[in-house]
């Protein structure tokens, strides 16, 4: 068997989940749903985008190609929605459907997943899943009404696709927006190596023949010097040694990256966020990043969180933010006068991702390597937000539980859950109209940021709402959510790595 194709999480070649052959809007045949399950082309699931009451079409072009980039005076070779990484934002208004013309001019076929989005099963772009990918040369459309308001991305769900320049923001707009700002600013994080020290293919090739009998529990006690990304080199120059974190309970991480981006530059070549004092500016955060959390902060302001994932919480002052891969969160902040550094620091690599807020025409730059002091005060949890009123999910005991073991380690990199690597044949039911708690039990050594596709979940019963949340070595972690949504659905770790390797199951509706 080859190796699992990523992110969509992968599955790309490895046949169809439960049976179920997919097409999206466009060309294809029709899937066949497993006997037992909903597949994307059952009539509930068209039924359940009815319902949603899709509005006015929006439509764009997206185009993933091979080209040369300029990271801020360092060019590369990789791949890239359009001519900018990140790609173009796609902005529209909740309730307005959107319809994107994908135009594959890869050398590898792909798909498109939109990250966050409550959508039709068969618009989720997990290959083999919820659609066939999409070959090089060809066309696809993918069509869905954009139900929930909200900070979202969209990325490839084949192999190691997402580690390379291809993603984006794609934004949903309230439009009864309830806060009142001046500006807004979108910043996206990244760990950055494909087209520098080789590509997110020769990582997994290494990452996968594991430590060799070192798992990351033994990593206490080796050398934690400095290389250019803060971290030990291996002998092969990808797997990281001794990024340690205690926000992130021990490992911060498997990959060694010579950069980190804001929006796509290096820290050396920031961009910058221009706007006048006084401005109060809502700042959208996405962690794109393969393997990498950041913990950010602006130097000299405090934030005041907003939402998370898309969903808004009681309004919490911080002075940082811990964002894992696949999170979103949103801010307001007052900007004060002067020329200030947006630090994304690279949770124990011990190396940074930065921008620049300049209110003034005066003042000079804080130089490359400035950390903030807000880097280190008060780095706001999960446990001290409060989802909005309008958003809670309303008290009610489970129905079903769903234990999900996160298990595997460095030693022979054989990520799993439930003992066992990715197979489509294995998928957990639930039923429409179920409350279902997805209980993540963390039997490893590192953080799991676990993600849920089609759906979002409330920490712990009633806490925030979310799509993808952090899993601390040795901690539990329940997600609740209401099966509003038929269809097969994607769970993984959005440690790309991780996920490669075989981190990911199937939620199934049954028929």
């Amino acid at each position: 068997m080859r190796s699992i194709d990523r992110r969509g999480f992968l599955i790309g070649g490895l046949g169809l989940a439960a049976g179920a052959a997919l097409t999206g809007c466009a060309g294809g045949r029709p899937p066949a749903a497993a006997p037992s399950f909903i597949g994307p082309a059952d009539p509930a699931v068209a039924a359940a985008e009815a319902a949603r009451r899709p509005g006015a079409v929006r439509d764009h072009t997206l185009r993933a190609v091979e080209q040369t980039i300029d990271l801020g005076g360092k060019t590369v070779r990789t791949w890239s929605y359009g001519d900018t990484v990140p790609g173009a934002e796609i902005r529209v208004k909740a309730g307005e459907t959107v319809r994107v013309r994908l135009i594959n001019e890869l050398p590898k076929e792909t798909t498109v997943h939109w990250h966050g989005l409550a959508l039709r099963n068969n618009a989720d772009g997990v290959p083999g899943v919820t659609q066939e990918p999409v070959r090089p040369g060809q066309e696809y459309v993918y069509e869905f009404g954009a139900a929930n308001a909200g900070t979202h991305w969209f990325h490839p769900h084949v192999g190691t696709q997402l580690d390379r320049g291809l993603y984006a923001p794609i934004i949903v707009e309230d439009p009864a927006e309830p806060l009142a700002y001046d500006e807004e600013w979108v910043v996206v994080l990244d760990d950055w190596l494909d087209g520098v020290t080789g590509t997110p293919d020769d990582v997994m090739a290494e990452l996968s023949g594991g430590m060799g009998g070192m798992d990351h529990g033994s990593m206490e006690s080796m050398d934690h010097g400095e290389g250019e990304a803060g971290t030990t080199p291996s002998p092969g120059g990808f797997m990281m040694m001794g990024a340690r974190s205690p926000l992130l309970g021990g490992d911060a991480g498997d990959v060694r990256y010579p950069h980190y981006l804001v929006n796509g530059r290096l820290p050396s070549a920031p961009v910058t966020f221009t706007a006048k004092p006084g401005a109060r500016v809502r700042i959208r955060f996405v962690n794109a990043g393969g393997d990498t959390a950041f913990r950010v902060a602006l130097g000299g302001h405090r934030m005041t969180v907003t939402h998370t994932d898309g969903y808004p919480v009681e309004p919490a002052a911080t002075d940082a933010l811990l964002i894992g891969m696949g999170e979103r969160y949103d801010v307001l902040v007052t900007f004060k006068d002067g020329v200030f550094p947006l630090v994304a620091l690279a949770e124990g690599k011990k190396a940074l991702a930065r921008a620049l807020v300049r209110t003034s025409r005066g003042g000079r730059a804080p130089g490359a390597g400035v950390r903030p002091a807000e880097l280190e005060r008060l780095v706001i949890g999960y446990d001290a937000l409060t989802p909005a009123a309008a958003v809670r999910l309303a008290g009610r005991r489970p129905d079903r539980t769903i234990t999900m073991e996160l298990t595997g380690g460095m030693m022979r990199y054989d990520w799993g859950i439930n003992g066992r690597k990715y197979d489509p044949r294995t998928i957990a039911e639930v039923r429409a109209g179920e409350r279902v708690r997805v209980s993540f039990v963390n039997t490893t050594t590192m953080w799991h940021p676990m993600h849920v596709h089609g759906h979002t979940f409330a920490l712990g019963g009633e806490g925030i709402r979310k799509d993808t949340a952090v899993v601390l070595p040795g901690r539990t972690l329940h997600a609740d959510f209401d099966a509003d949504n038929p269809g097969l659905w994607m769970v993984h770790c959005h440690n790309l790595y991780h996920g490669e390797s075989g981190m990911m199951t199937l939620l199934g509706y049954r028929s």
